[in-house]
């Protein structure tokens, strides 16, 4: 579950720090309103891999909407997969 904490909070950043966990930010609030997210760096790098992946499916998408889609036979001959 996560948390919210005023960024005055982080004076005793430890106390912030031990909140965060994988699946569990802490979100800090500036003037009442929500402002900052600390995650855990676990969480980071898999939201960056998604990201990444997602860019690279919407790019193979555009390419086969414009270029047209490839049948199985075609990948298959291009990876010299042979149906033995």
């Amino acid at each position: 579950m996560s948390s919210v904490k005023a960024i005055s909070d982080l004076k005793n950043y430890n106390d912030v720090l031990d909140n965060v966990a994988v699946g569990e930010p802490v979100f800090l609030t500036e003037n009442g309103q929500e402002r900052y997210a600390l995650i855990d760096l676990q969480e980071y790098e898999k939201m960056r891999a998604t990201i990444s992946l997602l860019s690279e499916l919407a790019k193979a998408e555009k390419s086969a909407l414009e270029e047209g889609w490839c049948t199985i036979e075609e990948i298959k001959d291009s990876l010299g997969i042979t149906n033995e």
